[in-house]
């Protein structure tokens, strides 16, 4: 394999680089905010050129205007970021889970920056972010990453126009179906929510003279942690499933 410096290997690898190097920066598990900006900038320098033989006949001659040539480039940065997007939007499943975990079992309040997203979010939201991002490396499902790059050129072929009214369709479904597997994962924690404030009604109906927040409180955060104990398999092995079929609406 024989790589020439030409002003037309510059001008591809240019063009590569700018949609991988913009996919890798909003990916999930690759451009997590943890990973420093060095890292993930060399990721995409190194992808780049391993996807560049693989790749290159898919662009034509350069541009002989400036305009034109920045019309490529945007071009595809679009794609990228909106794969990207559309892979990270997945992991919005976890977020929402967490956050509706954390306020059935009394952990709302306990807050803190979540590593992944950069952002203030619910204790239980910011693990299972984390851990999501740790299995997808140790289920190998990055590899499915590096597969959507690959096959993006044959799903969004360079110099096309952009089909912009499917992309917002994407986005909406992609982002619709985040908060459905979110509230499915937390499904049981809702209903322990209902089942335990329920209780707690009661019992305060029966004896008044008990402090009941001073005695439900803790059991409610106790008997939430035993529940996501036990379900925190399920809902992991549940997550991996529904990113993995995402990923792979852009595989080919």
């Amino acid at each position: 394999m024989t790589i020439g410096l030409s002003p037309e290997t510059a001008f591809v690898f240019m063009l590569v680089f700018a949609r991988l190097g913009s996919m890798i920066s909003a990916m999930p598990a690759l451009g997590e905010a943890v990973i420093s900006a060095q890292v993930r900038l060399a990721t995409a320098l190194l992808v780049t050129l391993v996807m560049l033989p693989v790749v290159a006949e898919n662009y034509g001659a350069i541009p002989s205007s400036l305009s034109g040539l920045a019309f490529a480039v945007m071009g595809e940065i679009a794609v990228g970021l909106v794969i990207g997007v559309s892979a990270r939007m997945l992991t919005a499943a976890l977020q929402v889970a967490g956050t509706v975990i954390a306020f059935q079992t009394g952990l709302a309040f306990a807050q803190n920056v979540d590593p992944t997203q950069g952002v203030q979010s619910a204790l239980v939201a910011s693990f299972l972010s984390m851990l999501a991002a740790t299995m997808v490396f140790t289920t190998d499902l990055h590899h499915l990453l590096f597969a959507a790059m690959r096959d993006s050129y044959l799903m969004f072929k360079p110099g096309q126009m952009l089909p912009v009214g499917d992309f917002a369709q994407m986005m909406a479904g992609i982002v619709g179906g985040a908060f459905k597997v979110g509230l499915q994962l937390a499904a049981p924690f809702v209903v322990f929510g209902l089942i335990f404030n329920l209780g707690q009604g009661v019992l305060s109906r029966l004896m008044p003279q008990v402090q009941i927040f001073f005695v439900s409180m803790p059991a409610n955060i106790y008997l939430g942690f035993v529940l996501l104990m036990l379900l925190l398999t399920p809902i992991m092995m549940w997550y991996l499933d529904h990113f993995s079929m995402g990923i792979k609406e852009f595989i080919r």
